[in-house]
Parts: structure tokens; C-alpha cells; sequence
């Protein structure tokens, strides 16, 4: 058994709850909010048997995808002159963990 630790940016949130649901994935989700950019995000805990795990990460690798956004730093707005610089957001960061138990109730 693997639990599927998926954190995904909120703007791929819908469209991937929908592909879960398609493709009968059971899943957890969980609000949680990025350190760099302070964006939120949604984790997703998913317990699969091992044979269903590299379902479950094409399916997030199809339905989440990295794109590049223009930022302006705040600090520099207070000193009077802000630079814009790109980021990459959006996409997933996905953890494949042994669970050594699973229970469903």
C-alpha cells in the first residue's frame, strides 16, 4: 500500500478533482498555502495499492501543469521602485510514501 502526497497550486484544483472523480480515485483534500509566494494550495492524500500509484501520478502529471507569472517583489514597492520577475507556478510536488497500515471506517 502507498499513500500519494500531492500538493497541488489551487488554480489546477478543479480540473484535477474532476479527473479523480472520472477515473474513481478516492482522495482526501486539505487547504494549505505556499511559502514563497504565500499561494494557496490544496494537498491531496490519496492510499492506493502499489499497482495504482502510476495511475494516480499520470494523472495528476496530465492534469497539472507549470506555467510562468510575472511578480513584483513587495519589498521593493516600499522602497519606491519594483522590479517584476518571473515565477514558475502551478504544476504539482508529489511524495510517494509506504504505508504500512491502512484502514478505511
Amino acid at each position: 500500500m502507498k499513500l500519494v502526497v500531492a500538493i497541488v497550486h489551487n488554480h489546477e484544483v478543479h480540473n484535477l478533482v474532476k479527473e479523480f472523480v472520472n477515473k474513481k480515485i478516492p482522495h482526501t483534500k486539505l487547504t494549505s498555502v505556499g511559502g514563497f509566494l504565500k499561494q494557496g494550495n490544496t494537498t491531496f492524500l490519496i492510499g492506493v495499492e502499489e499497482e495504482k500509484v502510476e495511475g494516480v501520478l499520470t494523472c495528476i502529471k496530465e492534469t497539472c501543469q507549470t506555467h510562468e507569472e510575472i511578480h513584483q517583489s513587495p519589498s521593493m514597492l516600499v522602497a519606491g521602485s519594483a522590479f517584476p520577475f518571473p515565477v514558475v507556478v502551478g504544476g504539482a510536488t508529489v511524495f510517494v510514501i509506504d504505508a504500512e497500515q491502512f484502514y478505511k471506517f
